[in-house]
């Protein structure tokens, strides 16, 4: 079996309200350009995967997914995901982690289906669900933290995380205040910072949380900051989750570890080249006996990938749902849903085991990028 062509087809997402998540993206703009990257074999199977986010436009990526990696797919046997990925990833210079992660998760989608088997089954098989949490947006007034995270523990979520509003330290310390006692000492609660504080701002924001019981408190620093993320992590007693967007794949990781400044570590299919280097990074994890904590994969195609990877290893704790979960879910007829128990159960199917919703695609589609 041949790779004999890969495209990219843009269709549009419309009607997304305006969300900020925090001051390393944009606010939405109410329209955004997804991309399906499809890997064409001589046998007549397919592979799959998405480009693009609410906040980032395929058309960032895609042309250079074509010019690039393309060429070096074409007439190869897709189940050498090893060798091909090893190949792709010498070109982050020239194209993106997130093209070199589609194209990963494509290559997966065409195995599982060669395979008759579900990815997850693939990667490990160890086990078939694992339990959500909600992850806010940005917010202006502090009441709707408290509104949303008490409607999140009345969902099932087994835990909510604060993107804080962008009003100084002392402003994300009163709303870690107000939604830890709203919803009691007995629910699981995450502060996600975004990379805002100083080091003197996270040492203190760090040990206000610590004394309100939060379970981990994520990107306190700069992305690459692991100098002080060490010493911040040697302060504190709260464990730190930092790496999801620290520069590079997954040979990135390994400073991380050695300069002991993370607790955890983070990253998903899109941002860190794929399902292959998210298995790798999670089984490096498991050595050292840490977890990998997934971030949500910013379209419904990545986070089911992210689904698939998850249950197929044992070190990896919570799969991310942002809220609201509506605006992130597009482009599959039957999209993942957490239960009333707060769990969120992996596709059998083959591959990545969902349909795609051709029939929307097709109607939204503004450019075939070939």
């Amino acid at each position: 079996m041949k790779i004999t062509d890969v495209t990219v087809t843009h269709f549009e997402q419309r009607g997304i309200r305006e969300l900020t998540f925090g001051p390393h993206n944009a606010p939405t703009t109410g329209t955004s350009v997804l991309g399906l990257v499809t890997l064409r074999t001589d046998e007549g199977l397919e592979g799959h995967a998405f480009l693009g986010s609410v906040t980032k436009s395929a058309e960032l990526d895609s042309l250079s997914l074509i010019q690039t990696l393309k060429p070096i797919l074409l007439g190869r046997d897709p189940l050498d995901r090893e060798r091909i990925h090893v190949d792709i990833c010498k070109r982050f210079r020239s194209t993106t982690w997130r093209c070199i992660g589609a194209v990963d998760v494509a290559l997966w989608d065409l195995a599982g289906k060669i395979a008759d088997l579900p990815i997850h089954r693939l990667v490990g098989g160890y086990r078939t669900s694992v339990p959500a949490y909600a992850s806010s947006p940005g917010h202006v007034d502090l009441g709707e933290y408290v509104e949303e995270a008490l409607e999140a523990r009345a969902r099932g979520y087994h835990a909510y995380k604060i993107h804080p509003p962008r009003n100084g330290w002392q402003g994300d310390v009163e709303v870690c205040k107000a939604v830890r006692k709203a919803v009691g000492d007995g629910y699981r609660l995450m502060l996600d910072s975004t990379w805002m504080y100083t080091y003197t701002e996270a040492l203190r924001v760090g040990r206000a949380i610590e004394e309100m019981g939060f379970y981990w408190f994520e990107d306190p620093l700069a992305e690459e900051d692991i100098y002080n993320c060490a010493k911040l992590r040697q302060k504190l007693d709260i464990p730190i989750v930092a790496t999801e967007f620290s520069p590079g794949g997954f040979h990135a990781y390994a400073p991380w570890i050695t300069a002991r400044a993370t607790d955890y570590l983070r990253g998903d299919v899109a941002v860190k080249g794929g399902i292959t280097a998210c298995v790798k990074t999670a089984h490096l994890a498991e050595a050292f006996r840490m977890t990998f904590e997934i971030h949500h994969g910013g379209n419904s195609l990545n986070n089911v990938a992210n689904l698939h990877v998850m249950c197929g290893i044992p070190n990896s704790e919570f799969f991310e749902v942002i809220l609201p979960d509506d605006v992130q879910k597009y482009g599959l007829v039957d999209d993942l849903v957490v239960d009333a128990q707060g769990m969120v159960r992996v596709p059998d199917g083959p591959g990545l085991g969902v349909e795609i919703d051709f029939d929307l695609i097709r109607r939204h589609t503004i450019a075939d990028v070939t």
